[in-house]
């Protein structure tokens, strides 16, 4: 970036897509019309636009220019730890920053987790961003992608609370006494005898600012360090509140026992208790927050706690144990029975059972043997196990888990867009309502008008609460996302938590959604004269020869009891009929009911298990050997145990459920009947889906489209929310913004429940933190004087204050023990 003395702003921005002449000339068009541009030049060689602003620059105007003129904006996101935010206006001053750097189109930051993300054209410098956050008053340092991260914030966080604890704890011991020296002699007269007679009001005094100024100046100085440079640079706290109240109070008190002339008769009192305990009470406020805030990302800390330390690895003909992270890809490792599996892999040797119920939210232990895959993090049971590993580090399914967690967690909601307005401008309108409280009590107040009106003003800036605003909606989500994640349910968008809430209908792909994603057999109906597995055996030999998933289906079937495949010749596939050959001298014919027309068979023996079959969405298959009618065969995709009972619940959630499948009608309304599905979309294409979620949008309003195939991605994106099958495509998963990990249609319903649940939870602490505001600041600054006769002591003002941020905190936290009300188990 570079300024010229008239004002004006250079940035430069790199732009992909450009191939001639004519692309820069539309570039540069676009970037020209942007309000705020005077000057644009685009370098096709360079492929980049250096840009010249009046004032400051509109980057995101200039990237959306670009994009609407058909070409890209290389962009990056850089995430950037932030220590020492203390309240929402602390948010504010962070990302207004972070927007002001040259080429940053977006910056988020989140006072829960104590994170920035910024989005950014290419080249912009990390550096600069940390020296924005620094000359706000903060400090920062990025983000890389593995797990030492939250390691380090979570040991960050430790040392915090050790501060706080022991601040604290020096605090309540000093303050303590003076409270009761000064509290105590205005609520038992008899005590204020007691100290005027033994050691003398004065000097009480001048014990009460002793211990009071260890209080202000040992735990207290936190707040006047970050508060007054806050202050002075325009862009007052929660710290500074605090910082401006305490020493009104305080310095009132020193002028008062040590040049009391200096104060109008009548008005010479001491409010070090005060200044004392509302310094106490505020570090016991923020003692209790730190320990909410550090349950609240305990779902993190669960999953950190799911890897392993090291790994069995086998190198040179010996096994060797080496710490996780010097696992390579391909290695082969061993388990032992009650292990943890260390890196994602495939089973080369041994059959065990794996506890996979940390990843998938499934109880159910899951069969390994040779062939299968394993998730790092998850137990292996009562066998033996070798594998091979396929992904380690940062690439493992539960390291990415822990990256979507943490991006949902540290992602804003469109519900906080107003709150991050109002926070804004808080504390300075607080600070404005202090001033115009001491200005009127001193002016139109009883005698003595200074003392009511030093009280009211102290009152109002204590006991104003921007921290309980900016905690309402970050903490809620952290504790949302971390429950969900327990329950299988990943959030990869935190917007996704607000807008699935708000789904009317349920769009499901039927294959591999509804359904299990592999043919089985089904039905095998053998003619009189016939065995079964005689039947099975030659069907199968003949089958085998195919590469369809129906004649798969039936070979396994054959494999899974063990009956042998016979030798095969004479192999002849007849195109729109079926196949024919020889298996140990029998001829084995299979096909539709018309191929065995064809071969003059009558099939009405089987009419009425057709007709069965049919109904039940299945196409029946026939069977002759040597001539004679042998079977009727019916294979199909079988549906999942759980997806009947997890219609049921997407119905007690009031929402209707669409099917949209490729299959023929009769096929799709079969299914459906069977499930209880409200409408179907069959016979859709591939490319068609898009147009099917948006015909179920028009009809019905928000959509959630649930898929798990490549042929899925568009319309997962298309929808309001997208849900990928976690046992799906990489592409869909991409495409979505939840991912069900249990593999299966029952976290549909779960993950909706919890939506709901955690927006319900985000209004009731918004509406707790604005309602105590509004209310408690005008009585703090002495509102109901006129009725009642009493005012706010700034030390209740204090503790209300410390109880505010604390009650959202806690309200937040009620979640991590939410049970979804329509759990579906198999």
């Amino acid at each position: 970036m570079s300024s010229s003395p008239t004002g004006s702003v250079a940035i430069s921005i790199p732009i992909e897509g450009m191939t001639c002449a004519s692309c820069v000339g539309r570039v540069e068009k676009a970037l020209k019309a942007v309000p705020g541009v005077n000057k644009a030049s685009v370098n096709l060689a360079t492929e980049r636009a250096d840009i010249t602003f009046d004032g400051v620059p509109n980057v995101e105007a200039a990237v959306q220019a670009v994009q609407k003129s058909g070409y890209s904006v290389a962009s990056s996101t850089i995430e950037l730890s932030v220590t020492g935010m203390t309240c929402a206006s602390c948010v504010g001053r962070v990302e207004k920053a972070l927007k002001a750097v040259p080429g940053v189109s977006n910056a988020t930051v989140n006072l829960a987790t104590e994170r920035a993300q910024i989005s950014a054209a290419g080249g912009t410098s990390p550096e600069a961003l940390i020296q924005a956050v620094a000359r706000a008053g903060y400090e920062a340092q990025v983000i890389s992608g593995d797990t030492s991260n939250t390691d380090a914030v979570a040991e960050r966080q430790a040392v915090e609370l050790k501060s706080l604890r022991r601040a604290l704890t020096i605090a309540t011991l000093f303050a303590l006494p003076v409270f009761i020296m000064e509290m105590g002699a205005h609520l038992v007269p008899a005590f204020h005898h007691v100290i005027a007679k033994s050691i003398g009001t004065q000097n009480s005094w001048y014990i009460q600012f002793v211990l009071s100024s260890i209080v202000l100046f040992g735990p207290g100085l936190r707040f006047f360090r970050k508060g007054i440079p806050a202050l002075l640079r325009g862009a007052p706290d929660m710290n500074s509140l605090v910082a401006v109240g305490t020493s009104a109070a305080y310095t009132y008190s020193v002028v008062a026992t040590f040049a009391s002339g200096l104060l109008p008769a009548g008005t010479v009192n001491v409010y070090y208790e005060a200044a004392a305990v509302i310094v106490a009470l505020i570090l016991l406020g923020r003692y209790m927050e730190a320990r909410a805030k550090g349950n609240t990302s305990e779902a993190i800390k669960r999953l950190l706690g799911l890897q392993a330390k090291t790994a069995r690895v086998m190198r040179d003909a010996a096994t060797l144990e080496v710490p996780i992270e010097e696992v390579v890809a391909g290695e082969l490792i061993e388990v032992r029975p009650g292990e943890r599996i260390p890196v994602d892999g495939e089973v080369v040797d041994g059959n065990s059972f794996i506890d996979e119920s940390m990843i998938s939210g499934e109880p159910v232990p899951v069969e390994k043997k040779p062939g299968s895959e394993v998730v790092g993090g998850t137990v292996n049971q009562n066998g033996a196990l070798t594998f091979r590993a396929t992904k380690v580090g940062n690439d493992t399914v539960l390291a990415q888990i822990i990256r979507m967690v943490e991006q949902a967690q540290g992602s804003k909601l469109p519900i906080q867009a107003m709150v991050d307005r109002i926070t804004m401008w808080f504390v300075p309108a607080v600070m404005a309502a202090a001033a115009l409280t001491f200005v009127i009590w001193l002016s139109f107040g009883p005698d003595p008008a200074l003392t009511f009106a030093l009280v009211n003003a102290v009152a109002v800036l204590i006991i104003a609460c921007p921290c309980a605003m900016g905690l309402a909606t970050p903490t809620s989500i952290m504790v949302g996302t971390g429950r969900a994640a327990q329950m299988g349910v990943l959030f990869r968008k935190g917007e996704a938590l607000q807008s699935l809430k708000d789904a009317r209908v349920v769009a499901v792909d039927k294959t591999g959604t509804l359904t299990k994603g592999r043919p089985e057999l089904t039905d095998l109906i053998v003619a009189p004269g016939f065995e079964r597995s005689v039947v099975l055996g030659k069907v199968a030999t003949v089958e085998a020869k195919s590469e369809h998933p129906i004649a798969q289906a039936i070979v396994d079937a054959a494999k899974a009891q063990k009956i042998a495949l016979g030798a095969i010749e004479q192999f002849e596939s007849i195109t729109g009929f079926g196949v024919s050959a020889r298996v140990d001298g029998d001829v084995v014919e299979i096909g539709a009911d018309r191929f065995m027309r064809e071969l003059g068979l009558d099939v009405e023996a089987f009419s009425a298990d057709a007709a069965r079959l049919g109904d039940e969405g299945k196409t029946p298959l026939y069977a002759a050997i040597n001539g004679r009618l042998a079977a009727m065969i019916a294979v199909a995709d079988p549906i999942k145990e759980t997806t009947a009972a997890a219609i049921q619940a997407l119905h007690g959630l009031g929402l209707k459920v669409a099917m949209i499948t490729g299959d023929n009608r009769r096929t799709g309304e079969a299914i459906a009947r069977q499930l209880g599905i409200d409408e179907v979309v069959a016979e859709v294409l591939p490319d068609g889906k898009v147009e099917a979620v948006q015909r179920l949008k028009k009809r019905y309003g928000p959509i959630a489209y649930v898929g798990d195939g490549i042929n899925d991605a568009p319309a997962l994106a298309e929808a309001d929310v997208g849900l990928a099958i976690g046992t799906g495509t990489d592409i869909a998963i991409e495409a979505a913004d939840v991912v069900l990990m249990s593999g299966d249609l029952g976290g549909v319903p779960n993950a909706i429940a919890l939506s709901k649940a955690t927006i319900r939870n985000i209004k009731q602490n918004l509406f707790w933190a604005f309602a105590y505001n509004a209310a408690l600041i005008p009585v703090a600054a002495g509102l109901l004087y006129p009725v009642n006769g009493n005012l706010l002591s700034p030390v209740f003002a204090a503790g209300a204050m410390a109880l505010s941020s604390v009650f959202v905190l806690t309200n937040a936290l009620r979640l991590r023990g939410y049970v979804a009300p329509f759990a579906v188990k198999a």
